[in-house]
C-alpha cells in the first residue's frame, strides 16, 4: 500500500492548492481506494479532498491534535479513483497566524 505524507506550515489567511502537488502517487498509479487522515497544530484550518472530479470533502475543519496522524482517529474520508485520476488535498488556513498541517494519504490498489 502506497502511502504519502506531509508536513507543512499554512501561512495565516492563506491555501495551499495541492499538499500532494509532485509526489509519485499524486496520480493514481492503479485503480485504488485512497484514505485521507489529516490533524492540524491548532484550530482553523480547513480541509477538501478531491479524487479526479469527484469531491469528498470541501473546506471541512480538522482537528487540532497537534501531531501526526493516526488511524482510526483522525480519518477524514475515503474515496475510489481510477488509474490516472489526480489526487488532490486543499488546506485553507482561516486565522491570523500560520498553522501546521499533517496529513497521510493510503493508497490501496484494487484487482
Amino acid at each position: 500500500m502506497p502511502t504519502m505524507t506531509d508536513r507543512q506550515s499554512v501561512a495565516a489567511n492563506t491555501v495551499v492548492v495541492n499538499v500532494l502537488a509532485g509526489k509519485i502517487f499524486e496520480f493514481a498509479p492503479s485503480n485504488s481506494v485512497i484514505d485521507l487522515l489529516a490533524t492540524a497544530s491548532a484550530v482553523g484550518l480547513n480541509i477538501s479532498f478531491t479524487i479526479g472530479n469527484e469531491v469528498k470533502l470541501d473546506d471541512q475543519e480538522i482537528s487540532a491534535a497537534n501531531r501526526f496522524p493516526i488511524s482510526p482517529d483522525d480519518f477524514l474520508a475515503r474515496g475510489g479513483a481510477f488509474k490516472g485520476d489526480r489526487i488532490v488535498v486543499r488546506l485553507r488556513n482561516t486565522t491570523a497566524g500560520a498553522i501546521t498541517a499533517f496529513t497521510k494519504v493510503d493508497v490501496n490498489p484494487v484487482q
